[in-house]
Parts: structure tokens; C-alpha cells; sequence
């Protein structure tokens, strides 16, 4: 089945829940919403890759479009450069921050200091891991272990009449990232219900597509009877697509591909048979972002958990779709 929900259509539907909240939701600009203007903070990972591209597209134009000023910093991939990004902004006092973070866990403390500054958090695409939920409102995102459930799930039925092993390699996310974390947790409870699909070798790619040749180039060398790569991303599946080219192998045939997140490039390699299956992950994340932190700084109450509707794409489905894609 092919079908997708707007980002747009997607954030109307938080608007169901706005009973009022309790107090100090607010952050330390005061803004009520109505004509006052929002300032808020940004972090993002990085640039490692193009769904990342389009997620901070997506929200520097919403931002505009919102009339919401915005302090965007790009973390390079790494979790100290974020914390100095966050505490700057605690310091401009923001009326809201707002980031993905790099890696799920150590946040803890720098949360701490938002909050006692009363500056709302709003987690987008990425979550954390403290027990603590009052150190952020919302967090705006995919479901990444159901990325992985539907992953697993493409592979189970395509080898449905196999009686031989399955040799499977994983390209993984950033070490310590939820969607790293998550979408190899949902793939492994599906497949390890078949004692067939064996997983011969798994390591992370860091989602870009220069690590993820590298990445795959080690395992052709050490794994001479590769079936099947399940990257974490398209990124790391199209660098290692050059890789098994480069061994004389033809992608999407001698070896099956399966990615996550449906960027143009991916969907065009889908479309040409050298990748196999898509599990869609949307970056348009910017106008539910900007719906929600207008909602949380009114005082409204808004979910604790804002999950992004998507779909999944074969061949013929890609091909389709993708002189619509806007990423």
C-alpha cells in the first residue's frame, strides 16, 4: 500500500489534544503566542547526509514561514558541540529549544540547566534516554524500531521459500544513536524469529555514504557469501553499492539491498533495481515543529510523543513516486 500523510496534515492532528497545561511552560522570553514573536534555538547533528539536508531545509523554511526567529547550529556530529549550542542558547535566553540529538544518552544535565532557566526542549527526530520526561515536552519523530519491524518484515516474506541460510551484513547509524539503536533492534525481533537469516557481520557506517563504501568493502573481503545488506540509511547503501560494484557484483541482484529514509538519491537507485526495498523515514519535520513549539509556548498541552506517518517503497512503487519527491 502506498500512502503518505503530509508533514502539514500530520501536524493538524496534534491540534486534538490542546486541553490547558499547568503552569511554567512558557520559556524565559515570556511569549504567549498571538502577535508576539518566538526566538528559538536549534541544533542540528550535522550534514552527514541528504536526509539530514533536507530535515534542516525543512526547518529553516518553516521557521520563516512560521515568522519565527531562528538560532540554527550544526553540531558536526558531535555531542560536545551541541551542549556548548544548547547552553548558548539558555544563555540568549530563546524562548524555546529545540534539537536532534547526536547520541541518545548524557543530556541530563545540560536539560537541567533549561529547564531551571524555564526554556521548553522539544526533541525532533532523535530521542533520549533519561527517565526524566519533564526535561523536554515533546519528542517529534519516527517510530525507528518500526522502521526496523518493516525492514525485517520485506526480508522474511522475500526469502519466504528459502531453505538455505541467509547471509546478512548491517550497515549501522551513528554508534549510540536512537535511530542506530532502534531500527537494528526491530530488524533483529523480526528476523530472529527464523533461524535461517543468520546476521554475519554488523558495524556502523555513521550514516554517510563515504563510510558506508568503507564499511562494506571490509565485509566483501571477510564475507565472500553476502545475500543481503541492510543499511540504516540510504546514504550508507548507496557507498555500498559502489563497493559491490567495484567487486564485480551487481547490486539489487547478487546481493539484495534494503535502506531506510527515501531521499531522491535512494529512491532513484530503487527505481533502477539496485536497491530492493525502502522503509520510509520523512524529513519534513519543520511544520509540526513549529506547531508544536507555538502550541507549548501558549501554555497548551501537547503530546509527549508526535509520531510521523510513512510508508515503505518496492521498485515499481519508487518509480512512481519519484518525479514527486521533494527530498
Amino acid at each position: 500500500m502506498l500512502k503518505r500523510i503530509s508533514a502539514l496534515v500530520v501536524a493538524g492532528l496534534t491540534a486534538m489534544s490542546v486541553a490547558a497545561c499547568g503552569s511554567g511552560s512558557g520559556g524565559s522570553g515570556g511569549t504567549s503566542g498571538g502577535g508576539d514573536s518566538i526566538t528559538m534555538g536549534f541544533s542540528q547533528v550535522g550534514a552527514e547526509s541528504g536526509w539530514r539536508t533536507a530535515n534542516t531545509k525543512s526547518v529553516q523554511d518553516s521557521a520563516k514561514n512560521a515568522g519565527v526567529t531562528l538560532k540554527f547550529s550544526d553540531a558536526q556530529q558531535k555531542q560536545e558541540n551541541q551542549i556548548k549550542a544548547i547552553r548558548s542558547y539558555i544563555q540568549q535566553k530563546v524562548d524555546i529549544i529545540a534539537f536532534s540529538p547526536v547520541v541518545e544518552s548524557g543530556w541530563e544535565t545540560v536539560l537541567k540547566e533549561a529547564k531551571d532557566a524555564k526554556i521548553p526542549v522539544i526533541l525532533t527526530d532523535r530521542a533520549v534516554d533519561s527517565p526524566d520526561t519533564s526535561l523536554y515536552k515533546t519528542f517529534l519523530g519516527s517510530d525507528f524500531v518500526e522502521e526496523g519491524k518493516k525492514a525485517g518484515q520485506w526480508l522474511v516474506e522475500e526469502y519466504k521459500d528459502a531453505t538455505d541460510p541467509v547471509n546478512i551484513v548491517e550497515l549501522q547509524g551513528t554508534t549510540g544513536s536512537a535511530p542506530a539503536n532502534d531500527r537494528k533492534a526491530g530488524f533483529a525481533e523480526v528476523i530472529g524469529a527464523e533461524s535461517k537469516f543468520k546476521v554475519v557481520a554488523s558495524q556502523t557506517g555513521d550514516f554517510t555514504r563515504a563510510k558506508g563504501k568503507e564499511v562494506m568493502e571490509a565485509f566483501l573481503k571477510s564475507n565472500p557469501d553476502i545475500d543481503v545488506l541492510y543499511a540504516h540509511n540510504d546514504d550508507m547503501g548507496l557507498g555500498a553499492i559502489e563497493a559491490i560494484e567495484g567487486a564485480g557484483k551487481v547490486p539489487g541482484k547478487d546481493i539484495k539491498i534494503i535502506t531506510v529514509d527515501a531521499v531522491k538519491d535512494g529512491m532513484q537507485a530503487l527505481a533502477d533495481g539496485k536497491i530492493n526495498f525502502i522503509v520510509e523515514c520523512s524529513p519534513l519535520l519543520g511544520p509540526q515543529l513549529m506547531d508544536l513549539a507555538k502550541k507549548v509556548l501558549k501554555g497548551e498541552q501537547v503530546p509527549p510523543r508526535v509520531v510521523t506517518e510513512e510508508t515503505t517503497f518496492t521498485q515499481e512503487q519508487a518509480k512512481q513516486v519519484l518525479s514527486t519527491r521533494q527530498y
